[in-house]
């Protein structure tokens, strides 16, 4: 079992920046990759962002390229997402998601476990 716990969210004006960060305990070494989704109300959990649990390979969907940065620290087993340039739009609950085995790092059902979440507001 692998537990996750995310940080760092909170209330910002748009064009301000948060960083949220992920914190994976138990069994890390079974963790392949390390992913960020967001779910807005009324709306279905989407991608953000993912790295590996290694740091050899990142991924972000187009809606964040050039505004968010996913990082990490394996000896901490900790990844972070760094958001810049927030909009209204980018408020939702963003959810940190392990890994073991992802063919589709896009796809909710690859991942294997999820932390609680962490509300981030964008005020216009």
């Amino acid at each position: 079992q692998v537990q996750l716990a995310e940080s760092g969210g909170g209330l910002v004006q748009a064009g301000g920046s948060l960083r949220l960060s992920c914190v994976a305990s138990g069994r890390v070494e079974s963790v392949y990759l390390m992913g960020w989704f967001r779910q807005a109300p009324g709306k279905e959990r989407e991608f953000v962002a993912a790295r590996s649990r290694k740091g050899g390979s990142i991924y972000y969907a187009d809606s964040v390229k050039g505004r968010f940065t996913v990082s990490g620290e394996s000896f901490k087993n900790t990844v972070y997402l760094q958001m810049n340039r927030l909009e209204p739009e980018d408020t939702a609950v963003y959810y940190c998601a392990a890994g073991q085995t992802v063919v589709d790092v896009t796809a909710t059902g690859d991942y294997d476990y999820w932390g609680r979440g962490t509300q981030v507001t964008v005020s216009s």
